[in-house]
């Protein structure tokens, strides 16, 4: 039966990880600096630095002794290619995403700015039926028992 450690990609469960000097589990990390010559792409053991001292702890275990695998130039730049692809797969979805949401927005947008034409429309009709119910009506000179310039006409009766 192999085990997390012949499997190059694998990853130990987390109680079979080495503990540190302070007690804790130690995190998995992969080497990715080119000093020291041979160690880029191994994998490691390495404290948490979560003492409560703030102390650096400098525990680390190797794993592995070299790197797991060369990788050809070629097989790089089409690991780069895929990754790019990748991005940019997920960028066209957000954009996607987006788009959607701005047109939920505008359709959204659209039918209040209808409701408010409509409300306004509604509140010009009132007040124009309130206007012509409290308009008194027009009164001629005659109506009143008053001449074009002011003065009382007598009644004959």
């Amino acid at each position: 039966m192999s085990t997390w450690r012949d499997d190059p990609n694998a990853i130990p469960p987390w109680n079979e990880r080495p503990k540190c000097h302070c007690g804790f589990h130690t995190w998995l990390q992969v080497w990715t600096d080119p000093l020291p010559q041979g160690k880029k792409g191994c994998r490691f053991f390495k404290c948490p630095d979560i003492d409560d001292d703030f102390k650096a702890c400098t525990f680390m275990q190797w794993i592995d002794t070299r790197p797991l695998g060369r990788v050809s130039l070629k097989d790089e730049q089409e690991r780069r290619v895929r990754q790019q692809q990748i991005r940019l797969k997920g960028k066209e979805d957000e954009l996607k995403r987006r788009r959607t949401e701005l047109g939920q927005r505008e359709a959204a947008l659209k039918i209040q700015e209808e409701q408010f034409q409509a409300r306004e429309a509604q509140f010009k009709r009132e007040a124009e039926e309130q206007k012509n119910r409290y308009k008194e009506p027009a009164q001629s000179s005659t109506t009143d028992g008053r001449n074009k310039k002011g003065k009382f006409l007598r009644s004959t009766q």
